[in-house]
């Protein structure tokens, strides 16, 4: 159970979100009885087994053997931790987390900020398709290859000239110059008062969040005769309440369904690249932020891939940042290949010349990081190279080697019979012994800091292995809560052997019986979506057994728990009877008290003194 996070917050949002809305924004869904149904995310699915309980609020997938509610979904989909889920959910609620005195200002309502984007992003593609003024910028996208189709799915839009347009536009909404500042549509005068537009004279890129919500802009300059060409070709969003350049991918919210589908994402250099990619049929394709791709996006699409690959240029500056990548990325415990593409060219022209067909064949020969720290590293090197050059280059590569993580069992072999090929090379390389070269291998690992990274959110795993004693107990427990008093009569928390069931029945017990039901109170109760998980299974199973005798059921159990504990106290008694721990008064009480049950069991009457 979670302390951070107060059970009323969590009741309030959970009940504010439906979860056959929520499910059905990821996934399709279609009604099945009183139910719904679609493909599971999670398995390679061909028949429907992600099962959504409207009137529960619940879900499950038989297959996985994984269920819950809003907030594990959330994490599962996600890839999150409970505290993102419920931020998360909370922001789609509209219910703010922490109830402090308000400070008063619009440019603190993040909602507010969000509808400010929404707006703009609406306005400006609105004006490029159908300004006479745009009519430079659907040219430019015209000659890039882009069609109408990717314009309309991406958002794309364009900036006017006019130095305020977007403040023109925002009068008599609820949009201030505060607000489009705080989201970086406007920016100070330097020298006066007012305002001028951010991206004037620029088509815009929208950027968005995993919730398809626009929260920034990348600008490209469009040169119109006769009009004052802004000075930066490119020009991205500020850092703002919204947008954060290391937290975001461009096209992430489109390419995500794919590259959860796929386990691999392809991560191209420059807008343009990705849209094509996406126009070519390459689903799985995303691109960075202008350069400013780092670490934190390595670890974003790691919730939705086993395998990134890094798409660059042909042309020195983009092998320069192959390096720059790899000496950043090697460590990270993922499958991270680089392609660099032939004759100078970048992914959009490449595709248009070549096809996808070409492009899809060099993807699936994209080299490993390591490989490709090897070419790149030795492709200079010949016998005529000078010893300072050739030693830079081997401690450039083993360099790189060291970093890399240590792979799981299953891949040991594999990853050794890798490590052992690029030594060997490696010697032959530079003409000395594969000995030496190991040991230097030793002593960089020995010497490197290799930070441990945690997992961004640990895979649900299946339904506690309970007794099946404790578990039909829980199932009673949730689907007839009016048993728990006869329950508690005899069975003590203390007395289950899963921890899972012991916190499942404490909680139970200490349910007042109000609203909400015992299964919605169990739920949010709790954050951990592997006990979400087993709640779920429980109440399934247990209306599945349905059945008019729960109570005499109940009985049953707790005839069978008096037996068993019988049974524990009588193997302990025989014990210390056997070890001689007792004396003999205590040895004739034991020995009674065994008789007695004895009989009991058999049917036998005990007679009474006197």
């Amino acid at each position: 159970m979670s302390a951070g996070s107060s059970f009323e917050i969590k009741e309030q949002i959970k009940r504010s979100i439906d979860i056959v809305d929520l499910v059905g924004s990821y996934v399709q869904l279609r009604r099945e009885g009183r139910g719904y149904k679609a493909l599971c995310p999670w398995h390679d699915d061909s028949r429907p087994s992600l099962q959504v309980n409207a009137e529960r609020q619940s879900w499950k997938c038989w297959v996985c053997d994984v269920g819950g509610d809003v907030f594990s979904f959330v994490m599962r989909m996600e890839k999150v931790e409970f505290p993102e889920a419920l931020a998360m959910l909370a922001e789609r609620a509209g219910i703010p987390l922490v109830r402090t005195a308000s400070s008063g200002r619009p440019t603190d309502d993040k909602k507010l900020l969000h509808q400010a984007m929404a707006w703009a992003e609406e306005l400006y593609h609105q004006f490029l398709l159908k300004a006479p003024a745009a009519a430079g910028a659907r040219d430019y996208l015209a000659q890039r290859g882009l069609s109408d189709e990717s314009v309309r799915r991406f958002h794309l839009g364009f900036a006017p000239y006019d130095w305020e347009w977007i403040v023109t536009q925002a009068r008599g909404t609820r949009f201030t110059p505060q607000i489009l500042e705080a989201v970086d549509l406007i920016r100070r005068r330097a020298n006066g008062p007012g305002h001028w537009d951010t991206f004037r004279g620029r088509v815009l890129f929208s950027i968005r969040d995993t919730q398809s919500r626009p929260v920034g802009f990348g600008g490209r300059v469009i040169p119109v005769e006769g009009e004052q060409t802004p000075p930066a070709k490119y020009l991205n969003s500020r850092e703002t309440p919204l947008f954060t350049k290391s937290s975001l991918l461009y096209g992430l919210d489109v390419a995500r369904e794919a590259i959860t589908k796929q386990k691999t994402a392809i991560v191209m250099e420059g807008y343009t690249d990705c849209l094509m990619a996406q126009q070519f049929g390459i689903a799985n394709a995303v691109a960075a932020l202008g350069t400013a791709f780092g670490e934190r996006h390595v670890q974003l699409l790691r919730r939705y891939a086993d395998r990134i690959v890094l798409v660059l240029d042909g042309d020195k500056a983009g092998r320069d940042r192959t390096n720059q990548l790899l000496e950043m990325f090697i460590a990270e415990p993922i499958d991270l290949r680089v392609l660099t593409l032939p004759d100078e060219l970048d992914p959009c022209d490449f595709l248009l010349a070549r096809g996808r067909a070409a492009f899809e064949a060099l993807l699936a020969g994209a080299a490993d990081a390591l490989e490709h720290r090897f070419r790149t590293a030795t492709e200079s090197i010949s016998a005529e190279s000078g010893v300072h050059e050739a030693n830079q280059a081997l401690e450039e590569v083993l360099g790189t080697l060291a970093k890399a993580p240590r792979l799981a069992a299953a891949s040991a072999g594999a990853a050794r019979l890798k490590e052992e090929q690029i030594l060997n090379r490696l010697a032959a390389k530079f003409g000395i012994s594969e000995e030496r070269v190991r040991a230097r291998l030793t002593s960089l690992r020995q010497t490197a800091r290799q930070p441990k990274r945690a997992a961004a959110g640990n895979e649900a795993v299946a339904a506690a292995v309970l007794d099946p004693w404790e578990r039909r107990l829980l199932e009673i427990a949730i689907v007839a809560p009016e048993l728990l008093p006869r329950m508690r009569e005899e069975i003590l928390t203390e007395q289950l052997t899963s921890a899972s069931a012991r916190a499942i029945l404490t909680c139970s017990y200490e349910w007042c019986g109000a609203s909400p039901s015992l299964f919605d109170h169990l739920l949010v109760q709790f954050d951990e979506p592997e006990l979400k998980s087993l709640i779920v299974d429980l109440d399934e199973r247990g209306r599945a057994k349905g059945g008019t005798e729960i109570a005499a059921e109940l009985e049953q159990l707790l005839a069978a728990h008096r037996h068993r504990a019988d049974q524990i106290e009588q193997r302990r008694g025989m014990s210390a009877l056997a070890e001689r721990r007792v004396d003999e008064q205590a040895e004739a009480e034991i020995l009674r008290q065994i008789c007695e049950r004895e009989r009991s069991r058999q049917g036998i009457s005990v007679p009474t003194d006197g």
